[in-house]
């Protein structure tokens, strides 16, 4: 395992600037207003002589309450399981009344600490690091994270303070590993389904939209499964964004569908689907990405409304017949098994490995059932089939006159496919291509007899005209 380091602070001292700047991404959201950070993000150092893997956090501030107080205990998770401390102050600001205290929490923690001085451009380091060695806690690592300066002597120390370890392949890099992305409106319940598949208060959730700001990746194994389940921020319609770091935090959102295998669409069973979800759909589709449609809190509803709700998703969603849709209860632990069920059977559909004979029957066979229409009184005609891809699976058929087919024969060779080959909760793509004639261009090179015939040819037509 890699070595584990925290990174701490009061808001806006540029803990995550800091965090990005050691990733060398841009994982962690930044803004220049406090409280931004609020729940733990991972990521791995790519700064020093060998990585580690960093733990952001969330401001810790004095006498927190609601939202501020679980950020602290985001905060308290993330220095228990660390071996290394940065504590995080403003060379700007100078030493305050809450560093100070936070100070006094680390010493209680018993564990080792680093600390890092930051936005110590256009200052005199000498004058900021004697300010804070008051801390006692040793000469502070003067650095300014937004421009890279600094960070190599400090990663240097923070090398020296952790034990030796190999380097392991990241979670994002692992082929074997599922990576499921979910997505919904805000206060759909995506926190507290993810900490119920975790089994532990992983992620923050509390009764108030908006909550998660950032994207969150967090490992999970279960049945022999591995996974990266990445839980994402509320996406609201553009017109009810306010500020800026929500806005940014829809396009993490829709950055992290684009990296999934998988996307689970959380929906509020009580108010059915509404216009954000279908553009969240919308989305999803245009990524070609694997689907499950979740719908939350669904022990809370009557008879009467369940079947109301299930009526309205089959009208609305005739597009996206092939998803699948699990009813669940995040908060109460119902229908989870049969959610994850869900997402790996899209998952195999969507790395389906297709042969080209197989595929070939199943287009001849379609074909004779039902030929595209005619167009100028000629039709296309189609040969043969082959794989083109997976996530999503792509077939690509080959023949002739190809541009006449229309959409509609398109989904029913689709249709005909998925049919086949049992696909479930992904969608499928077909690519048709105009087989080339291999004679184009090309002209036989006249032997010499053949050009000495050509030449006489030529000859006695010439004298032919003439008389």
């Amino acid at each position: 395992m890699l070595p584990v380091v925290a990174i701490v602070g009061r808001p806006n001292v540029g803990k995550s600037t800091l965090f990005n700047a050691l990733t060398r991404t841009r994982d962690a959201l930044v803004a220049d207003v406090p409280g931004v950070t609020r729940d733990r993000q991972y990521g791995i150092s790519r700064v020093g002589r060998r990585p580690c893997l960093l733990v952001d956090t969330g401001g810790l501030v004095s006498q927190a309450e609601g939202i501020d107080y679980l950020t602290a205990g985001q905060v308290h998770q993330a220095i228990d399981e660390a071996q290394l401390v940065l504590f995080v102050v403003s060379a700007r600001d100078g030493l305050t009344g809450e560093d100070q205290e936070i100070a006094a929490l680390l010493r209680r923690a018993s564990k080792e600490v680093l600390l890092v001085a930051n936005k110590v451009d256009g200052m005199d380091e000498s004058v900021a690091a004697v300010e804070f060695a008051r801390l006692g806690m040793g000469e502070a690592h003067l650095v300014t994270a937004s421009h890279q300066r600094g960070l190599d002597a400090m990663m240097d120390a923070v090398d020296d303070c952790l034990p030796e370890t190999e380097e392991e392949e990241t979670a994002e890099e692992d082929p074997e590993r599922l990576r499921l992305a979910i997505v919904g409106r805000p206060n759909v319940g995506k926190s507290t389904l993810v900490n119920r598949l975790l089994g532990e208060e992983r992620v923050m959730a509390f009764d108030q939209p908006g909550t998660t700001r950032d994207t969150i990746s967090v490992e999970l194994e279960r049945d022999g499964q591995k996974y990266l389940l990445v839980d994402t921020a509320g996406v609201r319609r553009r017109s009810k964004i306010a500020d800026a770091v929500e806005r940014f935090s829809t396009i993490k959102a829709l950055q992290a569908i684009d990296r999934a295998h998988v996307v689970v669409l959380m929906l509020d069973a009580r108010e059915g689907l509404t216009d954000q979800d279908t553009t969240l759909l919308g989305h999803a589709l245009t990524q070609g990405r694997a689907l499950v449609i979740a719908l939350n809190k669904w022990d809370g509803l009557d008879a009467d409304h369940r079947k109301a709700v299930r009526t309205e998703l089959e009208r609305k969603l005739t597009y996206v017949d092939w998803a699948q849709r699990v009813t669940i209860s995040a908060l109460h632990g119902s229908g989870l098994q049969e959610l994850l069920d869900a997402v790996q059977r899209a998952w195999r559909s969507a790395m389906t490995e297709f042969s080209t004979p197989e595929l070939t029957r199943v287009l001849r066979a379609a074909f004779e059932a039902h030929q595209p229409p005619m167009r100028q009184g000629r039709t296309a005609k189609l040969r043969y089939a082959h794989a083109g891809g997976k996530l999503p699976p792509r077939i690509v058929i080959h023949g002739s006159r190809t541009d006449t087919i229309p959409d509609s024969y398109r989904r029913f060779l689709a249709s005909r496919f998925i049919k086949h080959f049992k696909l479930k909760g992904t969608p499928l793509f077909i690519d048709f291509r105009d087989s080339d004639n291999p004679y184009k261009d090309r002209k036989n090179k006249l032997t010499p007899r053949q050009l000495d015939k050509r030449r006489r040819l030529r000859k006695f037509t010439a004298r032919k005209g003439r008389k």
